[in-house]
């Protein structure tokens, strides 16, 4: 198992002093969407040349048409859990429950919201009539073993609920379980959705396919740390969330050939983007299997795989926002989050998507049909 930690890339980052302030801006409260759009692949494209600054009005429907035969398109299959539970503690107070992370059949991570925190050895009664042993603290995070059960994705399945952002302002229902996960999503574990690849249906894959892009997959499960604030003013310092993930040896073959013939590297959003840094070789190729990264991308960062990134629009202060920066350019994405406002782009996880292309890098720009 690769285990690959923000040191490991120490090499390719440069380590200037960069200040959160620099990744604050002031977002209207009526941008922020609340609900996705009607069909999947309805939204905005804003398309950002790293290289230039230049910016373009899309489509996400005009996006096949930027991608070359034989580029690689690399999307995230994770699949979001139902991680949010209610309940009591032992002593009556209301209690919820995020799992970050499944360890086993009963046993698993949780963050417990409460008035006060758990006691260990103290019994959670969720929903379902589940009940959860407290067993003791790692970090800012609960070890909870769910002792009612063996298959604990069964039971977060039937009595869980889909963990929306905490900007989103209504409860979890159908429609949320539904389109609060992408339509190739696969492998569960997930407490939040790779939002970039929210944008897709099955006719936009088709298209990427009929242009001679090769499609492939990473599994990066992401947790409830990538919404964690960033409190620090010198942003090195902050310490960042852990995830898992996977790259399949077909995935990294596909992106040696690509490298090999000069064709380009498509990362569907940040997570997917992680992957393959954080597995990353020298001269750009990366290793198949599984990881765990806690990979820190601010500007400096010497980028070795992707050439090219999906994402949508990110928080201000939000360690999201400091890779894209990083990636494209940090006065770029100002004026590129600055024209999106003034278009009155949607923003956030059902908002709005970009594609950037890296600064430094060769861009080639999107057809003006």
């Amino acid at each position: 198992m690769l285990a690959v930690r923000c040191c490991d890339a120490g090499a390719r980052i440069i380590r200037r002093a960069v200040r959160l302030d620099d990744f604050d801006f002031i977002l209207p409260p009526e941008l922020i969407a609340q609900h996705p759009a009607a069909e999947r692949s309805a939204s905005r494209l804003l398309y950002l040349d790293g290289r230039t600054g230049r910016l373009l009005d899309r489509r996400f429907t005009d996006l096949p048409q930027t991608v070359g035969s034989g580029d690689v398109v690399v999307l995230n299959d994770t699949r979001v859990i139902k991680a949010r539970l209610l309940g009591s503690k032992q002593t009556g107070g209301q209690v919820e429950v995020l799992i970050e992370r499944i360890i086993d059949e009963r046993n698993a991570l949780a963050m417990v919201r409460a008035s006060k925190s758990p006691r260990d050895g103290s019994m959670l009664h969720l929903a379902g009539g589940m009940d959860a042993r407290v067993l003791g603290r790692e970090g800012q995070f609960f070890r909870l073993c769910f002792e009612g059960t063996t298959d604990l994705l069964g039971y977060l399945d039937a009595h869980g609920s889909v963990p929306l952002p905490p900007y989103i302002d209504h409860a979890a229902d159908a429609a949320d379980t539904a389109r609060y996960q992408t339509v190739y999503a696969r492998h569960p574990g997930a407490v939040a959705a790779p939002t970039a690849g929210l944008h897709f249906d099955e006719p936009a894959l088709a298209a990427l396919r009929a242009r001679g892009a090769t499609i492939v997959y990473i599994t990066l499960h992401v947790g409830a740390g990538t919404f964690q604030p960033v409190k620090v003013s010198d942003v090195r310092e902050h310490a960042m969330h852990s995830e898992r993930f996977d790259v399949p040896a077909q995935t990294a073959e596909a992106i040696r050939a690509a490298r090999a013939s000069g064709k380009r590297v498509l990362a569907v959003g940040t997570t997917s983007l992680r992957a393959l840094e954080a597995a990353a070789l020298d001269g750009g190729n990366v290793r198949p299997g599984y990881g765990e990264t806690n990979l820190f991308i601010l500007p400096g960062y010497s980028f070795q795989v992707v050439d090219r990134l999906i994402t949508n629009f990110h928080l201000p202060k939000s360690t999201l926002l400091m890779l894209v920066s990083a990636f494209a350019g940090i006065d770029n994405i100002r004026r590129a989050y600055a024209h999106a406002i003034e278009e009155r782009y949607r923003f956030f996880s059902y908002g709005d998507a970009m594609l950037l292309e890296r600064a430094g890098s060769t861009s080639t720009e999107p057809s003006a049909r």
